[in-house]
Order: structure tokens, then sequence, then C-alpha cells
């Protein structure tokens, strides 16, 4: 009796701990990774990206004090990061994309115009052909971008 309750605690033990060490694996190789292209573009200063969320595989980063903006897209079939001054912005809008025969978004897009130039600066977001889930992420993305896109305007009129 006493063996099979321990090789069934052994078997659970298991069943637990392997999806723990995977996902804690997953998470510090994901931390790596914001920190390395945070490395990229502030490489004697990558903690003054002092807020940061993230979302079904975005990452948006913020320096506060500097006014500088990272999206990072770790989307499989669209790896990017794109680095933004904020300093050098003059607005910034968030421009949801719906299909022609439904209020269905299929693309989310930051759009920062320049403040010399007046040149658009358009980073995609959320693109509906990589959502694996589909209408749920899309929910919540939107809303996210508009928090973010708050936070932005934000940065840009201080």
């Amino acid at each position: 009796m006493e063996t099979t309750t321990t090789i069934m605690g052994i078997v659970i033990l298991i069943i637990v701990a392997i999806p723990v060490y995977f996902s804690a694996r997953s998470s510090a190789a994901s931390k790596s990774r914001i920190l390395n292209i945070k490395k990229r573009f502030n490489p004697s200063h990558p903690e003054s990206f002092d807020l940061t969320e993230s979302i079904n595989n975005k990452t948006l980063t913020l320096d506060q004090k500097n006014n500088k903006f990272i999206l990072m897209n770790f989307n499989p079939n669209q790896q990017e990061s794109t680095f933004v001054d904020l300093n050098t912005i003059a607005t910034c809008k968030l421009i949801p994309t719906t299909d022609a025969h439904s209020d269905t978004i299929i693309k989310i897009d930051f759009e920062f115009q320049d403040k010399e130039t007046s040149k658009k600066i358009i980073i995609p977001f959320y693109d509906f052909d990589d959502d694996r889930i589909k209408q749920i992420s899309v929910y919540q993305d939107h809303q996210f971008a508009k928090k973010w896109h708050k936070i932005i305007q934000d940065s840009i009129s201080r």
C-alpha cells in the first residue's frame, strides 16, 4: 500500500513539475529576449525602460523619463521590434481596420506623425492573420492598445 501511494505521489509530482519547469524556462527566455532588445536600443541603461507590459506575444515598453518607446512583436510569423523616440513625434493615433462586410477588427496599427517632416510612421500592433485565437485575442489586444495609446499620448504631450 505504501509503495503504491509513493508511486502515485511521484507520478503526480512529475505531472505538475514538468509544465511548471517549461513555463519557468519560457518566462526566463522571454525576459532575456526583452532585455536584449532594450539593450539594443539603450546599451548603457536598458533599465531606464521603466514601464513594460506584455500581452499575446507583444511587449510594449516605455522610458518615461526620456520619452522612448519600443514595441516588440514576438508572433511566429513576424518577429520584430520597433523603436520610436517620442520627443520627435507630434501625434499618435490608434488605427483599427475592420472587415468590409462586418465590424470585425482585422488589423490595429499605431500611427505616429513626425514633428518636423509630418511623415507618418505606422507600426503594426495586431493582425488577424497572425492571431491564433481569433476573436478572443482581438478584443484583448484592442483594449491593451487603447490603454497604451493613452500612455503614449500622455508622454508626447509632456
